[in-house]
């Protein structure tokens, strides 16, 4: 697994803002968006193109655009749809698909509610959005459920990361030819008890949309 941590001033201040305890559900909303377009032009590095020619107002010019099939963008619900619009700016001819995805509170298993996906992702480039990734069940399950249906590549992208998320992702996936990336704004210092990211900013649900 590839693993790139988005260490830029930028994303370093909002984040910042995104952890205080004060930050209203508007602002953190709004610096939701911001960073993951800033993870966004990280994470698309790699994506497929094919050759393209345009005339410009003086001559021809042999150009690129996205190739063809479009990338699936999979947001976790209910807290990945807050990374949506951050994702679909930067690339909005992508496809985007919905993974209903909840961690038990107690055993911190990860189970899969509801799916709003292409049936064949052959060939297809899968981008991954979950604002956390603490213990790694959600992920590993996310990933698992789009490589069944022919995914040949996953990239997910997170706000914040555990040191324990990303060591079971790698241990779940470390004998199988799979090419898989992270790329993250950055790596917290672990999981406390609760599963919860320390320092973190909390609960990225409940932030964004309110307690349910």
């Amino acid at each position: 697994m590839k693993i790139h941590i988005a260490a830029h001033p930028l994303i370093g201040h909002k984040l910042t803002v995104l952890r205080d305890q004060n930050t209203k559900s508007p602002t953190f909303r709004q610096l939701t968006e911001e960073i993951v377009t800033l993870l966004a032009y990280e994470a698309t590095r790699d994506i497929k193109t094919a050759p393209a020619t345009v005339m410009t107002p003086v001559a021809l010019f042999e150009g690129i655009e996205l190739a063809e099939p479009r990338p699936v963008v999979v947001p976790i619900l209910r807290a990945g749809l807050g990374m949506l619009e951050g994702m679909v700016r930067l690339i909005p001819t992508a496809e985007v698909g919905f993974l209903g995805m909840v961690r038990d509170h107690v055993t911190l298993q990860a189970s899969t509610y509801a799916n709003r996906l292409p049936e064949n992702l052959e060939g297809r480039q899968c981008f991954i959005l979950d604002p956390m990734l603490a213990t790694g069940g959600t992920l590993i399950a996310a990933m698992e459920y789009l490589f069944e249906r022919g995914a040949t590549e996953v990239i997910a992208i997170t706000i914040l990361s555990a040191p324990e998320g990303i060591a079971a992702v790698e241990a779940a996936f470390a004998h199988k030819d799979h090419n898989i990336t992270l790329v993250t704004g950055a790596v917290d210092a672990k999981l406390n008890e609760h599963g919860y990211i320390v320092p973190g900013l909390g609960d990225a649900g409940d932030r964004l949309y309110g307690v349910v």
